[in-house]
């Protein structure tokens, strides 16, 4: 196996967390505070801090010094448009399964018995 194949496993491990994605597209916005950052997510700042830590680990944000304010920012606004693909995949996965499903009731609906409310239409 490659090392590209296990860094890409990593930062996909990285990304398995709901919080840590919200984070993520906080950040898409630009470089922010972790108390703003925490605020804005509606989180404590030290479980803030914590993910911020475990992304910063994972080379997919920075700390980026503001005279004494220190800021979080995305490292490469590309892994934005990664998390937008993946989504794009769910999107029309479950597009696929809600046609499926709908498709499945169909013959049910139309062999149910008529209710007096609906005889009456």
């Amino acid at each position: 196996m490659d090392e590209i194949t296990i860094l890409q496993a990593e930062v996909l491990k990285t990304l398995a967390s709901p919080r840590r994605l919200e984070i993520l597209h906080a950040l898409a916005g630009g470089p922010i505070e972790v108390g703003r950052l925490a605020e804005t997510i509606g989180a404590t700042q030290p479980n803030v801090s914590q993910h911020l830590g475990i992304l910063r680990s994972a080379g997919l944000v920075e700390a980026v010094r503001d005279g004494r304010e220190v800021r979080y920012a995305l490292v490469d606004r590309d892994v934005m448009v990664a998390c937008g693909l993946m989504r794009g995949i769910l999107e029309r996965r479950l597009a696929r399964l809600g046609a499926i499903a709908a498709q499945a009731a169909l013959p049910a609906r139309s062999s149910a018995p008529l209710t007096q409310h609906s005889a009456s239409r």
